[in-house]
């Protein structure tokens, strides 16, 4: 199926925001940003495409990712509410649509746009989706990030510090992680969808594994009391993460079993292992059978 490039980049945030609402019907003049205020100068906003944080302070306003350009002055209105200040960093947590949508006008206002290499890379060619048979064209030049990083950055801004570090093949090949350290957030990108099936993008260099070693590193990194900002779902907290994990490398080993005993993808799916979480995770626009497809296919890959 080809969409044009609208409907597309707004299939693809209903599809993950995990609501089963048509398409067509969806009116981004009906989209409200609502925040949440974490404390410290930190919040969370939502929108429609994936969660955005922000830090306000005395330095100005540093934007976790941009959602979709046709929300860029909803999105503006949001902060300044929050801060009269200029947006001065946009920090993209992986390169899809509506993550990064906004990045042209946030980047022609003056703000600074930052992102893994592979981020740049990937929205600076054309790219192909095997789920969804689609082609995304390079982004314009001024919504490319002009600062990338292998590895990780820190920003020590509105008395903060923030820690960006690369989590490799989890969503996608570029994912990064937020740490607020002082204020005890961190946005976690698509590496956590919060309260479904996660989409793993393994046309982008996704894996299940490599989600399942991101969801690790931050667990390790985190306690009790850290706010999560996902990518997509509501506030999260150390349990939901790891209930998230479990989750994921429960189905992913039951998966990988059955390959190994050379089952089809089509035995693999009437087996049903997501069975036990489908009451809780299967709610979202992400059925089942897709997320057990996209397994089937990430786990039969040989390794690279």
């Amino acid at each position: 199926m080809k969409l044009h490039p609208y409907y597309r980049s707004l299939f693809l945030g209903v599809f993950l925001l995990g609501m089963a609402q048509p398409v067509l019907a969806q009116d981004s003049t009906e989209v409200k940003i609502v925040d949440t205020d974490l404390g410290n100068g930190i919040h969370m906003l939502t929108g429609r495409g994936g969660n955005l944080g922000v830090s306000v302070g005395k330095d100005g306003v540093f934007l976790i990712d941009s959602q979709f350009a046709r929300l860029t002055d909803k999105i503006k209105a949001a902060i300044a509410q929050l801060s009269p200040a200029p947006v001065r960093f946009v920090v993209n947590t992986h390169w899809h649509g509506d993550h990064v949508g906004g990045n042209e006008n946030f980047g022609t206002s003056g703000a600074i746009i930052v992102a893994q290499d592979n981020v740049r890379l990937r929205m600076s060619t054309i790219q192909f989706n095997t789920v969804f048979n689609d082609t995304t064209p390079p982004s314009p030049e001024d919504a490319l990030p002009i600062v990338t990083f292998a590895e990780a950055v820190t920003f020590h801004f509105n008395g903060e510090d923030m820690w960006v570090f690369h989590v490799p093949k989890a969503h996608t090949d570029g994912d990064v992680v937020i740490q607020f350290k002082k204020a005890n957030v961190v946005h976690t990108g698509d590496v956590l969808f919060n309260g479904f099936y996660p989409f793993i993008d393994i046309s982008s260099g996704g894996s299940v594994k490599g989600t399942i070693a991101a969801a690790d590193r931050i667990l390790s990194a985190i306690d009790e009391n850290t706010k999560l900002i996902p990518g997509h779902g509501p506030l999260a907290n150390k349990k939901d993460l790891q209930a998230y994990r479990d989750m994921l490398a429960d189905v992913s080993g039951k998966v990988d079993a059955m390959l190994k005993k050379g089952k089809s993808a089509d035995q693999i799916k009437a087996a049903k292992p997501t069975a036990a979480y489908d009451g809780k995770w299967g709610k979202g626009f992400m059925k089942a059978d897709m997320f057990v497809d996209i397994m089937v296919k990430d786990l039969s890959r040989k390794a690279k």
